[in-house]
């Protein structure tokens, strides 16, 4: 059976899953959009991607036509309808189909659309050995011009950083903010590991938000390993002793080398590989 799409309360083969070409969604990457990973057919966190979801709607003035309690139960529909028990969900939302102009008010009829499908983000060797990742000239949007809280459609920023790591030969880059602290990758959250201590940048340093970065978070409280907020220049992350990224997609990755520079010697870091191993029982519950 070809994949099912969800697009406005119906499924559609892959092939004839189609939007309107005047879709704000396409002409202006007007919506907001959630990824998510389910684990033997159970949404992981479910419940803080909607809040998310939902609160990325509210700042841009989007009504999603349907209920938190809907949505979740399309969601789950989704996966079922395609037999995927272990998945990736990608649920966007877009403004719904316009004019050429900018006008959101000329838009109609919002746009829900889930695609329920396998993905594997990175190659299985860099869960084990680890990843080379450089630090991008492109920094992270102005907060002030967009809230990096917004998990929008535009996602040009991030792509364009993506660019700069894929042609240094690595498949994941470092973004700083406008002050030049460490902010985030173009599809993760960083953390490292310091003196004992796990540390991730703040949410004022213009990061998304990160579910699988609050799980992490807990999951260190919850094995005794001190865990905070801290802003973090690239001095402190050459200087690190581990350092890995976390994402729904990524789940939890090491990184061995930053701009040339080994961390803990090129070796994947006991911690890091301690929380790789709890995540996994975690999201398995």
């Amino acid at each position: 059976m070809p994949l099912q799409i969800y697009i406005a309360g119906q499924f559609y083969d892959k092939e004839n899953a189609k939007i309107s070409v005047y879709d704000h969604g396409l002409l202006y990457g007007d919506g907001v959009f959630e990824g998510m990973r389910s684990y033997s057919g159970k949404v992981f966190r479910m419940k803080e991607h909607m809040d998310r979801l939902y609160e990325s709607a509210k700042a841009i003035c989007l009504n999603i036509p349907i209920s938190k309690e809907q949505m979740e139960a399309d969601v789950n529909k989704t996966l079922q309808i395609n037999s995927l028990k272990d998945a990736y969900i990608r649920l966007m939302v877009t403004r719904g189909s316009g004019s050429l102009g900018l006008d959101p008010n000329r838009t109609s009829n919002p746009q829900v659309i889930i695609i329920a499908d396998s993905i594997t983000l990175y190659p299985e060797e860099h869960y084990l050995k680890g990843l080379k990742i450089i630090t991008a000239s492109t920094i992270r949007n102005h907060p002030a011009a967009l809230s990096p809280r917004i998990k929008s459609l535009n996602y040009l920023n991030n792509i364009m950083a993506k660019i700069e790591g894929l042609q240094a030969g690595c498949i994941e880059a470092l973004m700083l903010n406008i002050q030049g602290e460490v902010a985030e990758c173009t599809g993760d959250n960083i953390f490292i590991m310091k003196n004992g201590e796990l540390l991730t940048p703040p949410k004022d340093a213009g990061i998304l938000d990160g579910i699988t970065r609050n799980a992490i978070l807990d999951l260190a409280r919850s094995h005794g390993i001190p865990a905070m907020e801290r802003t973090l220049t690239r001095h402190d992350l050459f200087v690190a002793d581990e350092c890995f990224l976390t994402g729904s997609a990524a789940e939890v990755i090491p990184v061995v080398s930053i701009d040339g520079r080994p961390i803990a010697d090129g070796e994947v870091g006991t911690t890091t590989k301690k929380l790789m191993s709890a995540f996994k029982t975690m999201v398995h519950q």
